[in-house]
């Protein structure tokens, strides 16, 4: 039977079974590739997206459990202009490798949402399940500052 799911303001009716976690249902179905596959055990963070504005582990998610808004990294900005976060992530040269900085990036716009201006401690809290094989902590610790309009 057919799920209606809307992701990034689209509604679209997804014919999978219900125990299909909602990171495949993205990627494989919509062709949603930004939200990434790490760990599967909901233990990186690099398959972050938002499910009515809170952060949640897409791999461990599954279809049926989803209600409400999604957002995925394709959502936060738009062609014309990227989310503050993604700009900041761009000027403080976060990426490297850059396998993990959508779910990063998704992490880090659900603490703005909530804390709108974070202290190093707040970042450290919520920022703490993603993991980044690269160590940019330092960088993006710094882009969150920016992206909130806090100095360094």
């Amino acid at each position: 039977m057919a799920k209606s799911i809307t992701v990034n303001g689209q509604t679209h009716q997804v014919n999978l079974p219900d125990d299909v976690p909602l990171l495949w249902v993205l990627r494989d179905e919509l062709n949603m590739t930004g939200t990434k596959f790490g760990c599967g055990v909901a233990a990186c963070g690099a398959c972050t997206v938002h499910i009515n504005g809170e952060a949640v582990r897409s791999c461990q998610m599954t279809l049926s459990d989803v209600e409400g808004e999604i957002t995925t990294i394709e959502g936060l900005g738009t062609p014309d202009m990227m989310h503050k976060l993604q700009q900041a992530w761009v000027d403080n040269q976060v990426a490297q490798c850059g396998y993990c900085q959508s779910g990063q990036i998704m992490q880090a716009a659900a603490l703005l949402e909530t804390t709108p201006n974070p202290s190093d401690d707040d970042i450290d809290e919520a920022m703490a399940g993603n993991l980044c094989r690269c160590g940019t902590y330092p960088r993006i610790r710094a882009a969150i500052k920016d992206a909130a309009g806090l100095e360094g």
